[in-house]
């Protein structure tokens, strides 16, 4: 029931109850000869007993409705500044007008937006510091195992791809049989063995550190979707403002689009991926739209380690995560970290 409603039932039962309680007393002390006088003693040409509850009806109406309006008005700017807390937008001054009680809520809203700030503030702030000590502990790992990796892919199957190719380039050239079959077939392992080369070449060119190293979020964002144009068969557009964000933030959103991005060419099966990269409103955007098969959100949230921790990383940073993905439509994410006073590298 709403509360216009309510007020209205409260202002006609307490009208009544005075109209009851008021004749009682008259009566008692100026009883009546005979009770139906009631009925002929006539008001504007209507029997007393009908016009005085008909007013007292009418009485009770009017004061439940203004009283209704005045506290759902009240009420209505409460739940607003809930929803402002909610959207992690600052509240506005405190309405004129208000009862003490009202002022009182009002007060301890705006206490809890303060703790709920400071508290987003310090975990932006752990955030910061962890990733950047956990950046230069990983830089040398990464680095480390990056060297062996790509030593080892050279010593071994890159020069026997290499030695292989020599083969085939000679086995070629001194064939003397001219089967055109047995030709085709020969030059299309030459092919594929070139090809492997290049896949090789340019694995070990790209081999690098998941993390930043030392870039900022734009140059990663930028460094990564030229990669992927040049190493798979997807559409990327992209859209990347340029703004300062600190470490920590720049750090898990990199990581929640990597995350992302890697979903998309692994699960979606999609030809067209946007990348966008705004500042709105204190909000710092990041939004990942794909034209794939889409997925279940709700069933993917249980089953799937990549997008827990994408939600988790978000809300480290004291962010907001949102998927909405369709069956055969494509999947959208968006992620929403407020940018608190003093967050910024000014």
């Amino acid at each position: 029931m709403s509360t216009v409603k309510r007020q209205i039932i409260v202002g006609i039962c307490v009208s009544v109850f005075l109209f009851v309680a008021a004749h009682v007393i008259m009566f008692m002390a100026f009883p009546l000869a005979k009770w139906a006088e009631l009925w002929q003693t006539q008001l504007m040409d209507l029997p007393y007993i009908i016009l005085a509850i008909s007013l007292s009806l009418i009485a009770g109406l009017i004061f439940g409705m203004i009283s209704g309006v005045i506290w759902r008005k009240q009420l209505l700017s409460l739940s607003d500044a809930v929803y402002q807390i909610e959207q992690g937008r600052t509240l506005p001054e405190i309405p004129e007008n208000q009862t003490a009680e009202i002022t009182t809520i009002w007060e301890r809203i705006k206490k809890v937006q303060t703790h709920i700030a400071e508290q987003t503030k310090l975990s932006q702030k752990l955030a910061n510091e962890k990733a950047e000590d956990q950046e230069k502990r990983m830089q040398k790992i990464v680095s480390e195992e990056r060297n062996r990796l790509a030593r080892e892919l050279h010593d071994s199957v890159s020069q026997q791809l290499f030695a292989a190719s020599m083969m085939m380039s000679a086995i070629n050239e001194s064939r003397t049989n001219t089967n055109d079959r047995e030709t085709k077939q020969f030059k299309l392992v030459e092919e594929m063995i070139q090809q492997s080369q290049l896949e090789m070449r340019a694995l070990l060119l790209h081999l690098r550190p998941v993390a930043l190293k030392g870039k900022t979020l734009q140059e990663g964002i930028g460094e990564l979707l030229v990669e992927l144009e040049q190493k798979v068969p997807v559409s990327i557009e992209k859209k990347i403002e340029e703004f300062q964000i600190d470490k920590g933030i720049e750090d898990h959103l990199f990581r929640i689009l990597q995350e992302s991005v890697s979903n998309t060419l692994r699960h979606s099966k999609a030809n067209q991926l946007e990348v966008l990269l705004i500042k709105r409103d204190d909000f710092v955007i990041l939004r990942i739209v794909d034209d794939g098969i889409g997925f279940d959100v709700e069933q993917a949230k249980t089953g799937s380690y990549g997008l827990q921790n994408m939600y988790e990383r978000a809300v480290e940073i004291g962010g907001t995560m949102r998927i909405v993905s369709l069956k055969e439509k494509g999947t959208r994410i968006e992620v929403k970290v407020p940018m608190l006073e003093g967050d910024e590298n000014d």
